[in-house]
């Protein structure tokens, strides 16, 4: 009986080394991702060695090195700058801090992937956007996890390919009830100005997701910013990022800087128009995103809640049997179909796989794999163009929703 060939070397075998900063959530999750990249779409990708993964708050880096398998945990990010063996870098901390540590991972020689929103303010933004240009060597990349999402991209490739007609308009909700509770205590998400709170943690996510599968947002109007909550507990110890953690009710209280709610109106450089809402106190959905885009040759949504389907109705319906229907994630969708080790309909995705997909990406981006890779990950330039748009949201609002052009 003979013997199953072995799968082909690593085209590219000099190890790549790898060091996640920031051990919240989204700093585990990526850690995750580094772990699992090499374990989606074809081999050839270097070997992944797992360096280091730093926290202000040490026992939060130890906790997370010693689940996913990395060899130290450190206390200080500046620890990671120093260390000329590490080559990759995900920054996942708070959004003032982003621009400081990208301006040392980048003049350390190393390449980054900064968590969405590209930074704290514009001006922070167009500073690290302006990095590429000092440092055309490396892979600098914004993390916007959703644009590897099958069903998403599903939309995309819909709206592209003309399957729903002419498109008119994309409706566009992302509700999370993380900041509901008013004893959550003050953290650095509720900390900026009036944008940088629901709007730019989730609204990020919203407006980056709409130009994906509309393409660009050229005028934002009738914007309103709310902030429903005005004052926090101050934490009593260290919590990653404001999440999941209550304070006493009579814990000393500090005020919250920015906003909870935002909704606004766009038009997209095709001529389509769009409605957008963000919140972060919708009791009862701790994460939910959905999109709709409509046509008029068809009609498809999405949601985060069903991740594993798209609904869509359009003219191959049999007469009388119009409507919306649910078509499962399958093969056919992008990203699924080498991307999941059960791929078939039913099966399913979750946001977690979309951090795989993007480390996937970003490391075919620094070896220079471009033979069948999968689409490049969103670079500083296009995280300081969302950070442009978000301001245009935030100067609609402070100008009781005037209409306001991306510049």
């Amino acid at each position: 009986m003979t013997s199953a060939p072995l799968p082909a070397a690593p085209l590219h075998s000099a190890p790549l080394s790898v060091a996640v900063i920031g051990a919240g959530m989204a700093g585990k999750t990526h850690a995750n991702a580094w772990r699992q990249a090499g374990t989606v779409y074809d081999l050839g990708l270097p070997p992944v060695r797992l360096a280091a993964i730093a926290d202000a708050h040490l026992p939060f880096a130890e906790d997370a090195a010693a689940r996913y398998g990395y060899e130290k945990a450190v206390g200080d990010w500046r620890d990671v700058a120093e260390d000329p063996t590490i080559d990759i870098v995900s920054i996942v901390v708070g959004n003032a801090l982003h621009r400081e540590i990208a301006e040392a991972m980048a003049a350390a020689g190393k390449h980054v992937l900064c968590e969405k929103p590209l930074a704290g303010t514009l001006e922070d933004a167009e500073a690290m956007a302006a990095l590429e240009q000092k440092h055309p060597d490396l892979v600098l990349a914004t993390g916007y996890t959703f644009r590897r999402n099958a069903g998403v991209a599903m939309l995309a490739k819909l709206a592209e390919d003309g399957a729903l007609g002419k498109v008119a308009h994309l409706d566009a909700r992302y509700w999370c009830d993380y900041g509901a509770d008013e004893n959550v205590p003050i953290a650095w998400r509720y900390k900026g100005p009036m944008g940088s709170g629901a709007l730019g943690d989730v609204g990020s996510h919203l407006v980056d997701s709409a130009e994906l599968i509309l393409g660009p947002v050229v005028e934002v109007s009738g914007a309103q910013l709310v902030q429903t909550i005005s004052e926090r507990p101050v934490a009593s110890g260290a919590i990653a990022g404001g999440r999941g953690v209550s304070a006493s009710a009579d814990a000393p209280k500090e005020a919250v800087e920015n906003d909870d709610v935002a909704t606004f109106t766009a038009r997209f450089a095709s001529g389509a128009a769009g409605t957008f809402s963000v919140s972060r106190v919708a009791h009862g959905l701790p994460n939910y995103k959905a999109l709709t885009v409509l046509g008029t040759g068809g009609t498809a949504s999405w949601s985060l809640d069903r991740t594993g389907e798209i609904q869509i109705a359009d003219a191959s319906s049999p007469q009388g049997l119009g409507g919306m229907r649910q078509v499962l994630v399958n093969p056919e969708f992008p990203y699924f179909g080498n991307g999941s080790s059960m791929a078939f309909g039913g099966v399913g995705l979750n946001q977690i796989e979309q951090f795989t997909y993007q480390a996937h990406a970003f490391l075919q981006q620094v070896a220079g794999i471009t033979d069948g890779a999968l689409p490049p990950c969103a670079s500083f330039a296009d995280g300081y163009r969302q950070m442009r748009v978000l301001d245009a949201v935030a100067r609609s609002a402070a100008s009781g929703g005037a209409a306001i052009e991306i510049a």
